[in-house]
């Protein structure tokens, strides 16, 4: 037979959450708590966060590459406002301890490829993508993404030689 853990976790959390409070009352539960799981599941929260926020840019890096460099005019506000949504996820998730071990260079390379995977079936990009990624993480975790601004150092940087 299988813990509570494993056949309920939300009753498993809940029941442990109210453990903690009384334990941090002074009541002696400490015996009660299933400290195994408590802690494994205190580190899975800050990797789930960061997990989140990664997966969350690198979708609104992909749709900004597609508003960009797409060679049809249709989908593109569809793209600006995932990019937009997926953006304004990773802003309400992201902490400031996370901007240091995000990879801005492969969450990039992963976003262009999926970006001229998609429009192969068009021909490809209309316009280059830039080889490396043209933002700082703070540019990408505002409450309230400027695409206009993002769009345009995406521009400049396409029009930008490499190297130059």
């Amino acid at each position: 037979m299988g813990s509570l853990y494993d056949a309920d976790i939300l009753l498993w959390s809940e029941q442990q959450a109210d453990l903690l409070r009384r334990l941090a009352r002074g009541e002696r539960v400490n015996d009660a708590v299933d400290w195994e799981n408590v802690i494994e599941e205190v580190g899975d929260v800050g990797r789930s966060e960061f997990n989140s926020v990664a997966s969350l840019l690198e979708v609104g890096l992909t749709h900004l590459l597609l508003a960009h460099a797409s060679p049809r005019t249709e989908p593109v506000g569809h793209w600006r406002s995932e990019a937009r949504t997926a953006l304004a996820g990773a802003a309400r998730r992201y902490a400031p301890s996370m901007g240091p071990r995000l990879d801005l260079g492969e969450l990039w390379s992963l976003a262009v490829t999926a970006t001229r995977d998609k429009l192969a079936a068009d021909g490809g990009p209309a316009r280059p993508t830039p080889t490396d990624c043209p933002f700082a993480i703070q540019d990408l975790v505002q409450r309230v993404p400027d695409l206009d601004a993002l769009l345009a150092r995406l521009a400049q940087a396409s029009a930008t030689p490499a190297g130059g």
